[in-house]
């Protein structure tokens, strides 16, 4: 891609011949690098699950996270640069405590979107800043019920019934469509989520399963899977691809 955009790479402000901004595809290059998120809305809420590559042996179980609560009622999963998505976490921190300081109520799922993409879009366009190498999957519950959003590094928000993002995204999203989301329950959706990170992740590399939701289980508060049923789900997972390979 550096030998095509030669010349129009050097800044986000300048549009190649064609029409493209290298700089903001160089971030989405990060992005799908990167470690899968999936995430599914089922009919009582959603379920976000992080494939997280373990770099050594050395490190704690559980030290790199990849999903963060917002609020109670909204959470992110990061895929790309953890350190950017972070900065973007933080972002979408001070967005909803403003908005709750004026309002006086929490803020809609589809309002933090809008102004995370924003946001986002804001370092696609000065030649100093570099656009954002990560994306980011948002899980919100309010009074339009349960909703997922993807946040791209483009500054463009789309509202999905199920996506992925990251390496294994193709192959995740293909195993996505053929769930039938409106009739599974959350619990369910945590051990399909997990079968689907295991089957697209490479074999060679360990890797570490960070599962959150936000679903009436939990209260509409968006929370880690509690660790009994994110084993468990991991569990099934495992027997159901070695079944798989049997077969």
């Amino acid at each position: 891609m550096s030998g095509i955009g030669t010349g129009y790479d050097l800044s986000v402000s300048t549009f190649s011949p064609d029409g493209r901004v290298f700089q903001t595809a160089y971030a989405q290059k990060a992005v799908d690098n990167g470690g899968t998120v999936v995430g599914i809305r089922c009919k009582d809420g959603v379920v976000l699950g992080v494939e997280k590559p373990v770099a050594s042996k050395m490190l704690v179980g559980g030290s790199n996270r990849s999903t963060y609560p917002i609020n109670q009622q909204t959470g992110m999963g990061i895929a790309g640069v953890s350190a950017d998505g972070r900065q973007i976490v933080n972002r979408a921190m001070q967005e909803a405590t403003q908005y709750k300081g004026f309002y006086g109520e929490v803020i809609p799922g589809y309002v933090l979107s809008e102004r995370i993409a924003s946001y986002v879009h804001l370092f696609n366009l000065y030649w100093y800043v570099r656009p954002f190498g990560a994306a980011l999957l948002m899980a919100s519950y309010d009074s339009e019920g349960p909703q997922l959003y993807l946040i791209e590094p483009g500054g463009t928000a789309h509202r999905y019934f199920g996506t992925a993002i990251g390496k294994g995204r193709q192959s995740a999203k293909t195993d996505i469509e053929k769930l039938k989301l409106t009739e599974l329950s959350c619990r369910q959706g945590v051990v399909e989520v997990a079968k689907i990170l295991h089957t697209v992740h490479d074999e060679e590399k360990p890797f570490e399963l960070e599962l959150a939701w936000i679903c009436d289980e939990s209260n509409k508060e968006f929370k880690r899977v509690p660790a009994d049923l994110a084993a468990e789900a991991e569990q099934q997972a495992k027997a159901a691809l070695d079944e798989d390979m049997d077969s």
